[in-house]
């Protein structure tokens, strides 16, 4: 099948290269004409693993192919696939601008039938207005020309997007036309072929369901980091606390880890559009508000470990970071928690020397050169002359490090951990002071 993708960036790439990798016929289309030229050399510009692989055997293949021309993309694909950014508003609302932007564009070139794909995360009742701007243009076009427009929702994890794609657990289909929906399940067979993962779904639930899901799991994290600030006032251990209920089958042990709050380019994201949404349609969800306003207090908790260890004077300090992605297996440093940490210290006065295996050239890009950053070759690199060191990100690499070496390489065998990595006692028997998240401080 031809399939045209707009948007060039973390969804629409790994649609695209998922979908060439069984054979379809894909076109990716974006504005960025640097970007653009990049992926025709074979170059990705996200870090996902594999991706960069199968990008490049698909355009070998002839498989996957991408331009700048929005009508050799409406031209090209049955499929239309709408992959944009949806970035927040200042209000907390999703910025449309890109997908009725595209959606304008499609109107402007369609000359036959086509599939209009909603991929991007949108709020409900977006495939209505797509619909309306496609049809506007054909209006003022005096073109009576036939489309249909769909939500189908990505449901993609950084750092396992791939294996997402090829093998999801549900394929979410919106639509009221029983024709796109046989023509989306044809689509999808390849993926669809084990057992049946194809939900259908009018197009508002569909859009809901994406909003819902993300949402649901924002909140398990919200709640196992309130949780976790009780246990510390009570003595007890919240990791001890998370077997025991994750044990449970009605709750299970998935987003139930506690740590330094949730990041990247959806939680956060999609929290506040629903929030928003709800509220312009007359509801107030108080649930949503919390999840959120808990996420933004976590985020400062290592901050304040730190600042009461030093009794506020951390000027002057410098702290090894370890880890600058929202989280591991990606680059993206989109509401990292590593952000607000770093961005505290600074302003307080002290100094960074930071290791990621993935996210230093986008820090670099975020905050440039300055004198309190330095970005460093290694983990044991970032140690040199730090007074403490600071988790942040839960790489494999960070979990088992030779604690000899960075209790005699720190200034004061001091450990913020923001994850949870270590065992207390093993750290307090090896000499540091430790401080976790949930559960009590130790000492030597």
């Amino acid at each position: 099948m031809k399939v045209t993708i707009y948007g060039s960036g973390y969804v629409g790439l790994v649609t695209g290269a998922c979908l060439a990798q069984v054979g379809n016929d894909v076109l990716c289309v974006d504005i960025d004409a640097a970007k653009i030229e990049r992926l025709k050399r074979g170059e990705s510009p996200i870090y996902e693993p594999g991706l960069t692989e199968m990008l490049r055997s698909n355009q070998e293949a002839g498989r996957l192919n991408f331009t700048l021309d929005p009508a050799e993309g409406v031209a090209h694909g049955l499929f239309q696939f709408i992959a944009v950014g949806t970035p927040p508003d200042e209000d907390g609302s999703a910025d449309l601008q890109h997908v009725l932007a595209v959606a304008s564009s499609i109107g402007e070139h369609l000359s036959d039938y086509r599939i209009i794909v909603n991929k991007s995360t949108v709020p409900v009742g977006t495939a209505d207005r797509v619909r309306a701007h496609t049809q506007s243009v054909l209006d003022k076009r005096a073109a009576n020309i036939e489309f249909d427009v769909v939500s189908n929702p990505e449901f993609l994890k950084e750092g396992a997007a791939i294996d997402d794609f090829m093998r999801p657990d549900r394929i979410v289909i919106g639509t009221d036309n029983p024709r796109t929906t046989e023509l989306l399940r044809a689509l999808y067979t390849p993926f669809n072929r084990s057992h049946e993962r194809i939900l259908a779904m009018d197009i508002r639930s569909a859009e809901l369901t994406k909003y819902a899901a993300n949402s649901l799991l924002a909140t398990k994290i919200s709640f196992m980091n309130e949780l976790s600030n009780i246990a510390e006032q009570l003595g007890a251990d919240i990791e001890q606390v998370r077997i025991g209920i994750g044990s449970d089958p009605r709750i299970g042990y998935q987003f139930i880890y506690p740590g330094a709050g949730y990041g990247g380019s959806c939680f956060p994201k999609d929290v506040r559009a629903l929030e928003r949404t709800a509220l312009e349609n007359g509801y107030t969800p108080e649930l949503l508000h919390a999840v959120e306003a808990v996420n933004f207090r976590q985020k400062r908790k290592l901050v304040d470990k730190i600042s009461l260890h030093y009794d506020g004077q951390i000027r002057g300090k410098t702290f090894a970071l370890w880890g600058l992605a929202f989280k591991p297996n990606t680059d993206d440093m989109r509401e990292a928690s590593s952000r607000v940490l770093m961005e505290a210290l600074w302003e307080q006065g002290a100094a960074v020397r930071a290791f990621d295996p993935e996210a230093e050239q986008e820090t670099a890009r975020i905050y440039g050169e300055r004198p309190d950053l330095v970005l460093c070759e290694s983990a044991d690199d970032a140690l040199q002359g730090a007074d403490a060191l600071v988790v942040i990100t839960e790489w494999n690499q960070f979990r088992s490090p030779d604690f000899d070496y960075i209790r005699n390489t720190l200034k004061e065998p001091l450990i913020f951990d923001g994850r949870n990595l270590y065992d207390p006692d093993f750290l307090a028997k090896q000499g540091f002071t430790y401080y976790s998240i949930g559960r009590q401080t130790v000492r030597p």
